[in-house]
């Protein structure tokens, strides 16, 4: 006589509870992905503040938007390319994804626990910069304002990680994913303060504000109020979603699970 064994799929609630817990943990545990989603911003936040008193008729009347429009695109940028990419490469090379696709997770509950944690230091982000942010340039926001700003930071985020989805999915080695993701940050960064502060010329700021940074910078720069909304605003929320449709479905198509 033999018994039948019969097996039961856990709750997805419950599969994706556990999953959300545990990567909350390890990303609270990572010192180097603190680091960039807090320190970083807030240290930009700085450093832009102190070019903006020398440069104060460089950048325009609304100086402090734009410099906390800055730090709030590159703390969602660092995360992006320097957090996530990087920490998919790693797991995926360690065999995380192989061992946690032969439990009855579904393979889209395992990515979404992930991105539903970037999501969430997202907004921690954005809060700490707009307090920050809002204490150093003696600025006040009303509520309307400020959930605009966490609705843009989500969007932005959306954005970042589709183009953070899209190297791990075109790039299997870590080390060739962790080069490229800091080429890449460099880069945009250098697009964002050179196109914003026109130290280039006009072209090259016209060209510069189209960028994934340029146009997220100018859409925090809208919401926060400091201008009045301009048809390149809302050419910005088509730009950002035009980059999260075609990153993200590039990562979504050649995303390996197995780093071979």
């Amino acid at each position: 006589m033999t018994d039948t064994v019969v097996t039961t799929r856990p709750p997805l609630g419950l599969t994706l509870r556990s999953l959300f817990g545990a990567d909350l943990m390890v990303i609270l545990r990572s010192r180097q992905t603190l680091l960039l989603n807090l320190l970083v911003p807030i240290l930009i936040l700085v450093v832009t503040n102190q070019i903006g008193h020398k440069q104060g008729s460089t950048l325009g009347p609304d100086r402090s938007g734009i410099l906390i429009a800055m730090a709030l695109s590159y703390g969602l940028l660092s995360s992006a390319l320097m957090g996530y990419s990087i920490t998919i490469a790693r797991d995926r090379e360690a065999g995380v994804f192989q061992r946690l696709r032969v439990t009855p997770t579904p393979t889209w509950a395992i990515m979404l626990s992930r991105l539903l944690v970037q999501f969430a230091a997202a907004i921690v982000t954005s809060i700490v910069v707009i307090v920050v942010g809002s204490i150093m340039h003696g600025v006040s926001y009303g509520a309307g304002t400020y959930l605009l700003i966490f609705v843009v930071a989500v969007y932005g985020a959306a954005m970042f990680l589709g183009i953070g989805q899209a190297i791990v999915g075109l790039i299997r080695s870590t080390m060739a994913v962790n080069a490229v993701g800091r080429v890449l940050y460099v880069v945009l960064i250098l697009l964002g303060i050179l196109g914003v502060t026109g130290a280039l010329g006009d072209t090259f700021s016209n060209i510069a504000k189209w960028t994934p940074v340029g146009a997220l910078i100018t859409l925090f720069t809208a919401v926060q109020g400091t201008a009045a909304w301009t048809s390149d605003d809302g050419w910005a929320i088509l730009a950002i979603g035009a980059y999260l449709i075609v990153f993200a479905g590039i990562g979504i198509r050649w995303f390996q699970w197995e780093a071979r």
